[in-house]
């Protein structure tokens, strides 16, 4: 059984329409470094709207949802 995911809201800054996702995961301190984030996505560890998204720079959207481990990341407009 799984267990419970922490959701958190990320919301991008005013102007912004996107943010690249290795940013993402680490500006929500779901990894340490950039690097780290790099090879998470990179090993397939990553969801992006429940489908594995293995670009690192891929352009995260207002209403997608990120899942990272025990991390559900819910990105909102300013």
């Amino acid at each position: 059984m799984a267990g419970k995911r922490n959701r958190m809201v990320f919301t991008l800054r005013e102007g912004d329409e996107f943010i690249p996702l290795i940013q993402l995961l680490k500006a929500t301190g779901v990894v340490e470094s950039g690097s780290e984030a790099q090879e998470v996505v990179m090993a397939g560890m990553v969801l992006r709207n429940g489908e594995v998204e293995m670009r690192k720079r891929a352009k995260i959207k207002d209403g997608e949802t990120v899942v990272f481990q025990n991390y559900e990341i819910i990105v909102k407009a300013f």
